[in-house]
């Protein structure tokens, strides 16, 4: 993609370029990642990239399944870019690469992240792509303040995918 003569590509997160990820990570969020973390994010392919800017490591997205009896959701567990890379539609491109691969799949009810409450430009930037703010979980991080997040949320519809079983009424979901 081409941006103000400027371009912007994904890449794939390996292990020669996992290092990267964690430094992007340390610096980008306030809350640290274990080991499993990354070895995790090696497993799922197209749901962890890399953002290269002018080919230099500026963001990085990674996402998982998350699969329960009665739904399957994309969980966005980090979305980040540098700052001084900030609004140049890095976090677009990204956020887009994860809403296609939802989008292709056909078979996630939503995708969803948390967001420390404080932070209001990334749920701007979260709501413009049609997340909601569906709960604010009370201490859910540690050793940050404020502890508080917002579970925000884009649900797609489930029109092509009429074969899908509901267990019961109350698992419907009119909002």
């Amino acid at each position: 993609m081409r941006s103000r003569g400027q371009h912007i590509e994904l890449g794939d997160v390996t292990p020669h370029n996992i290092k990267q990820l964690k430094r992007l990570n340390q610096v980008v969020f306030p809350v640290s990642y274990n080991d499993k973390f990354y070895k995790d994010v090696l497993e799922v392919g197209e749901l962890a990239k890399l953002a290269y800017y002018n080919d230099i490591v500026v963001g990085a997205v990674c996402c998982r399944v998350d699969q329960t009896e009665d739904s399957r959701r994309l969980y966005i567990m980090t979305l980040g870019c540098l700052a001084p890379y900030r609004r140049l539609r890095i976090g677009t491109v990204m956020l887009n690469h994860v809403l296609k691969i939802c989008e292709e799949d056909g078979n996630f009810d939503n995708v969803f992240l948390h967001v420390q409450i404080n932070n209001e430009g990334a749920i701007r930037f979260y709501q413009k792509f049609g997340f909601e703010i569906i709960e604010t979980k009370k201490h859910y991080y540690k050793r940050i303040e404020p502890a508080d997040a917002h579970v925000l949320q884009k649900t797609f519809g489930r029109d092509n995918n009429v074969e899908r079983p509901i267990s019961s009424p109350e698992q419907e979901d009119t909002s």
